[in-house]
């Protein structure tokens, strides 16, 4: 019954590295893409996660042990933990750059990020005493599809188009992931994947580099050993709770804390399948603890129990894996060493790992459904590439250009594009990509009743404005929610077209539930 094992070494560097990729994307898109100081990413983002995933790691360690000795088995592996990277991409991308780009910003685009951490850990907070209910009555092709959406534009589409850019740095750290993940073979030496990748890319970088070739520029920025003691932020994170300037991100946040508690479910899942029963109140109650505490010292970004139990007990990790990876990563945030790691590691050479995650998840959609879900699953991704689309393409080419939104709608439907139906399907796409897909899986499955439920529930989100609903005026883009006044009218239905449509849809889907009386479709 040893806190410590041999095994918990390779466990370590795994978990490790997996953290250490996670801490270097906060740092490099929160200054980089959201426009934060890095005073503030080093000073109160970092310190907060990193008492975050402290904490965490302790509190699994911990769990382990104790499962442990009530089993008496010695062969018992801590539940991996750390920062949600699809909520961490889905934050930035969704929430935090788009406030930064129309207001300049950057403590506004931060504060809706700590509202979003806050709200997401909530979520997986209530998720504890009621996760088992969504998992039954969700379709898991709804849920997948949605979250496969975001990893296949805004994960893999973004970043590999960085990898492309740089292919003598990224390309070959991106074929070591993809070979070594995809084949699962053990890498020389035992060591990670991810760890080779970024050892040749460092190597390419700084051999370029003394080369003369100049491929690599190593960050500017002047370190300096500083301990940041991990602060409460209250006032920052209760700013935009009275505001609509949070609420109005609610359509990204409530997806996003769904995925999490549903993905925290089937990790408990996976974890008992190899072995290790945890219990699933305390495990899910101390991830939505965690991500709150971390959004109360300053961190944007939810925290999660990682999928990949199994593979660290094949590795031989027990409960001391988690408790080192804890301690190291609080270590390495609290005294801002992710800036300087991001001084010797080129960025690109991690970015290989992003894209692999991007398209598991994506496979995952697939593979993990029924088959004959894969219409659901399909139809679920098409809001995302509208949501990809709109803020990557259409919107900075206009920019460029000096061309505003509303003045593009013309020309860009004489050429095809049909701008209008672009930001219907992209506002609050996370959601109408889950309720499309779960229309179509319960109409799959013949249970007309639970689809006319889900397409009622598409016509009360588009009649609130949670879904499909804006207001678009120059280049401005505005949510429209019931009840505000716009234009000095009090708005009684968001997107009444939508609602009223998908109402009557509903209604087409009960009739045809009271006709269908055989798998023919004879009434």
């Amino acid at each position: 019954m040893r806190w410590f094992v041999r095994g918990d070494i390779d466990g370590f560097f795994g978990l490790f590295i997996d953290n250490l990729l996670q801490l270097m994307l906060i740092q490099v898109l929160c200054t980089y893409v959201c426009g934060l100081p890095p005073e503030l990413v080093n000073g109160r983002i970092l310190p907060a996660a990193g008492i975050s995933i402290l904490l965490g790691n302790l509190f699994y360690g911990w769990q382990a042990r104790q499962l442990m000795l009530r089993t008496g088995h010695t062969d018992v592996t801590a539940l991996p933990y750390g920062i949600n990277t699809p909520s961490l991409l889905a934050y930035v991308f969704l929430i935090m750059a788009p406030i930064y780009r129309e207001t300049n910003d950057p403590t506004l685009a931060w504060q809706a990020g700590l509202f979003a951490c806050l709200m997401s850990g909530v979520m997986e907070t209530i998720g504890a005493f009621g996760g088992d209910w969504l998992r039954r009555n969700a379709p898991r092709a709804a849920l997948l599809s949605a979250l496969a959406g975001i990893a296949i534009t805004f994960i893999s589409m973004n970043f590999i188009f960085q990898l492309f850019a740089s292919p003598a740095i990224a390309l070959l750290p991106m074929l070591i992931i993809l070979f070594a993940y995809a084949s699962r073979t053990r890498m020389p030496m035992g060591l990670p994947a991810g760890l080779w990748a970024i050892l040749v890319g460092v190597a390419i970088a700084w051999g370029a580099n003394a080369a003369g070739l100049g491929l690599f520029e190593p960050s500017k920025d002047v370190y300096e050993f500083k301990v940041h003691a991990p602060t409460p932020v209250p006032g920052d994170l209760f700013a935009l709770m009275t505001s609509g300037t949070g609420w109005r991100y609610m359509a990204i946040i409530f997806p996003m804390g769904l995925f999490n508690v549903i993905g925290s479910l089937q990790n408990l899942e996976s974890a008992e399948a190899a072995g290790d029963r945890y219990g699933t109140r305390p495990s899910l109650l101390v991830n939505g603890l965690g991500t709150m505490v971390a959004a109360l010292f300053g961190s944007a970004f939810p925290t999660t129990i990682y999928i990949g139990h199994p593979g660290w007990k094949a590795m031989g990790a027990r409960a001391g894996y988690s408790i080192i990876n804890g301690f190291v990563i609080g270590v390495l945030c609290l005294i801002g060493g992710v800036g300087l790691i991001l001084k010797v590691v080129p960025l690109e050479a991690t970015l290989g790992i992003l894209l692999w995650i991007g398209i598991i998840i994506t496979a995952q959609a697939f593979e993990a459904i029924d088959k004959k879900h894969c219409l659901a699953v399909a139809i679920g991704l098409i809001p995302a590439f509208a949501a990809w689309g709109l803020d990557m393409l259409i919107k900075p080419s206009l920019m460029i250009g000096k061309v505003s939104l509303s003045d593009a709608v013309e020309p860009l439907k004489n050429s095809g594009v049909y701008l209008h139906g672009v930001i219907a399907l992209s506002q609050g796409f996370l959601l109408t990509s889950m309720v499309l897909a779960a229309i179509l899986a319960f109409v799959i499955d013949r249970q007309f009743k639970k689809a006319a439920a889900w397409t009622f529930a598409a016509a009360a989100l588009s009649a609130v404005g949670l879904i499909h609903a804006y207001d678009l005026t120059g280049n401005d883009l505005y949510n429209r929610f019931i009840f505000t006044t716009v234009d000095g009218q009090l708005v009684t239905l968001a997107a009444p077209w939508f609602a009223i449509m998908y109402a009557l849809g509903g209604v087409i889907l009960l009739v045809m539930g009271r006709q269908t009386r055989s798998p023919t479709g004879r009434g």
